[in-house]
């Protein structure tokens, strides 16, 4: 599986942005998948997660309430749309595939390039 992310840029504080995660492969639908993040020397961190049917999902309790994470599996699509939107969540949000919809690196195979998220005061 290949993934392709997208739709990060700069933002004020409280504004919004979808981040969207193009899948290559036929497999996609078998996959859960998730969003990390990892600002300026810190260590990746769990955003959202779903599983491969999209009937479940799952939050850090930092973006729980802002955040939202939906798939499309006609269409090999993964996206997160982004409300309220925090200084503090400026990083490089990184999309990835895996086995079950976990909150740590260890349980995804697949990851994508990144998508820079800035977010101004």
């Amino acid at each position: 599986v290949q993934l392709q992310a997208s739709g990060g840029g700069l933002v004020q504080a409280g504004g919004s942005l979808r981040l969207s995660c193009a899948a290559s492969g036929r497999t996609f639908s078998s996959y859960a998948m998730g969003w990390f993040r990892q600002a300026p020397g810190k260590e990746r961190e769990f955003v959202a997660s779903i599983s491969w049917s999209g009937g479940r999902t799952y939050y850090a309790d930092s973006v729980k309430g802002r955040f939202t994470i939906s798939r499309d599996n006609a269409k090999n699509t993964v996206n997160l749309q982004m409300n309220s939107l925090k200084p503090e969540d400026t990083a490089v949000y990184y999309c990835a595939a895996g086995r079950a919809p976990g909150a740590t690196p260890s349980y995804y195979d697949y990851w994508g390039q990144g998508t820079l998220v800035t977010v101004s005061s």
